[in-house]
């Protein structure tokens, strides 16, 4: 990578540190595991940065590596851990869809690629190009989650009223 673009990704990995936090922390919801998923996608960009061949692409590469982080940090949560049935509360078997009409929570209980698309598309901003590229997934299938997940948001959101 010429010196020029080790540049370049070094300023934006160091200006966008907020947005990337944000990004981390609507997928975590842990203060600490979102800081060391920006760590660790930081890293891998450093490690990586020959695969990225175009400057322009940066924000997009960026972003697809540290949703993979996120993702593989949400995968590791999940690994079952047995209990006794007599340990569980009563509680562990409520729905989880949010009391308290929090739009956040609302995204976060949708499926895994729809929220991901929601976040991507209002909370960071990204074009449906942009968020194509960081999902790996043609165009038309990223405009489908986008409306389906709206409309399961709007469909929630009317119940309500």
């Amino acid at each position: 990578m010429s010196k020029i673009r080790e540049t370049q990704l070094t300023t934006f990995l160091v200006e966008d540190q907020a947005r990337f936090y944000r990004l981390a922390y609507s997928y975590l919801h842990s203060r600490e595991e979102a800081l060391d998923a920006v760590q660790t996608a930081v890293c891998r960009a450093l490690e990586k940065q020959e695969s990225l061949k175009d400057a322009d692409a940066m924000r997009t590469w960026f972003y697809r590596i540290l949703v993979n982080v996120c993702t593989d940090l949400l995968r590791q949560r999940k690994r079952v851990t047995l209990v006794k049935p007599e340990e569980l509360d009563a509680g562990s078997y409520e729905d989880p869809l949010p009391e308290d009409g929090s739009l956040a929570r609302r995204v976060d209980a949708l499926p895994p690629e729809i929220a991901a698309v929601i976040r991507l598309r209002f909370y960071e901003e990204l074009s449906l190009q942009e968020i194509s590229a960081v999902v790996n997934c043609p165009l038309s299938t990223v405009k489908t989650r986008l409306y389906t997940g709206l409309k399961k948001l709007r469909i929630q959101l009317e119940g309500e009223e």
